[in-house]
């Protein structure tokens, strides 16, 4: 394994840098390993390119042993001992939820001290009303996901070019370093395949050295953020990871498709997915529980569903998205999985990075894949497998043409010989979507 590099995340550090200096707590939240303890890294190089001091600069990460057993008393001692006179001090704590009662601290040194703060956490309890009630008003979320396929390709040492095709159209091609070149669908497949977290980059593109590192991803979301939490929180403890392993390949298996809590406890009894010696069903309460923590710990995602017409959020079943394909992969075994929803997936995670609110649409009967809207824009976007076949396109165009205003409508295909426009709406590729 090579040693780690400090690669650039230039969407999330310039999201940081656009509040650096501000009063408000900078909280870096996400899945386990997706980039977080880089992040904050790469912001303390950015300070010390612009002249701050490293004496102005106090770094701790809670995964240390160094820090192991500190209380919030401790944090608040340790960190006064080091600031910088009178200049201001700049605040780096990264895992910060393995102290108890970190709150406490961080809204300490808001008041006393002139700071600036940056925390990471990976669990969403780090925004919770207990959380809210301290800092109301006075932090910003920079919400932080596994590599897009645009920042895979960089991570991997890839190049994109546009050239000029043979019929004078202007396309792209993907380049490695020795100048070898690929069709973007080439790459497109190894990321479907090995998903995006940065790890893989230290790894490379290798199935078992990949299987690996995914494993011990999983192991530790399970492990600290899922079965240790509720001991350290006072909150419900999960306890049966037997049933928390079953929920979540359960949930893997069904990205994209209408779930209901009841639905998974029904599954897990019918399909004897459940011990023999358990007596009963796992009630709704319970399974909601799990649902909660694997939502918590940033592994899966739910989305829900918006009547367009109605203008309302609707109550009934919505879906569930798993933060990295690869994750997805190393569950379900690598087996074939339901192409047009794994690009759901992808399209999905890709819509949160550009900033997006996104919902399942619903019109009339027909369903509208994702309502992605953003302070001055809506798109509706239908994803599919292929638009090759004419009855896959009427398909997928039909709930698009039903709705009556002139926001974009898009209809991203994995694959698609004729990208064109029609009746207003946009065909495009996955990997032209995805590398735009």
């Amino acid at each position: 394994m090579r040693k780690s590099e400090l690669r650039p995340r230039d969407l999330y550090l310039n999201r940081l840098i656009a509040f650096q200096d501000t009063e408000l707590v900078k909280i870096i939240t996400g899945v386990r390993r997706c980039g977080k303890s880089s992040l904050l890294k790469l912001m303390i190089r950015h300070l010390r390119e612009t002249g701050i001091a490293d004496e102005q600069i106090i770094e701790m990460n809670f995964e240390s042993m160094s820090f192991r057993r500190m209380t919030a008393e401790d944090l608040y001692d340790y960190v006064k001992e080091r600031l910088p006179g009178n200049k201001r001090a700049y605040l780096f704590f990264d895992e910060i939820q393995r102290i108890d009662q970190w709150q406490d601290a961080v809204n300490s040194f808001r008041v006393d001290f002139d700071c600036d703060i940056y925390v990471s956490g990976s669990n969403a309890y780090l925004l919770s009303s207990e959380y809210a009630t301290y800092l109301a008003g006075r932090s910003v979320e920079i919400k932080m996901l596994p590599l897009s396929f645009r920042e895979f390709l960089d991570f991997h040492g890839y190049t994109v070019k546009e050239v000029k095709s043979p019929s004078g159209d202007m396309r792209k091609r993907i380049y490695a370093a020795d100048d070898e070149s690929y069709e973007p669908r080439e790459l497109l497949e190894a990321y479907i395949r090995f998903g995006g977290m940065p790890g893989i980059a230290d790894v490379g593109l290798d199935m078992d050295k990949a299987l690996i590192l995914l494993d011990g991803i999983y192991s530790t979301v399970v492990v600290r953020d899922i079965l240790e939490r509720e001991r350290h929180r006072g909150q419900r403890q999960i306890t049966d990871p037997d049933l928390l392993r079953k929920i979540i390949l359960f949930l893997a298996d069904n990205i994209g498709n209408t779930t209901s809590i009841t639905s998974i406890s029904n599954t897990l009894v019918n399909e004897k997915l459940l011990n023999q010696n358990r007596k009963g069903n796992p009630s709704v309460h319970t399974v909601q529980a799990y649902v909660g923590a694997l939502l918590d710990s940033y592994i899966f995602y739910q989305i829900k569903r918006f009547d367009i017409k109605g203008k309302e959020y609707l109550r009934t079943l919505g879906k569930y998205y798993i933060v990295d394909i690869g994750l997805c992969n190393y569950l379900l075994g690598f087996r074939d999985m339901d192409t047009g929803h794994v690009i759901e997936n992808i399209v999905y995670f890709e819509l949160l990075r550009r900033g997006y609110d996104v919902a399942i649409g619903k019109v009339n009967s027909r369903e509208v894949d994702f309502i992605a809207t953003g302070t001055n824009e809506k798109r509706y976007i239908q994803v599919t497998e292929s638009m090759n076949e004419p009855g896959t396109r009427e398909r997928e165009l039909t709930p698009l043409r039903m709705i009556r205003d002139n926001y974009d409508k898009i209809v991203i295909a994995g694959s698609c010989d004729y990208p064109v426009t029609q009746d207003g709406i946009r065909i495009v590729k996955l990997a032209d979507f995805l590398l735009n």
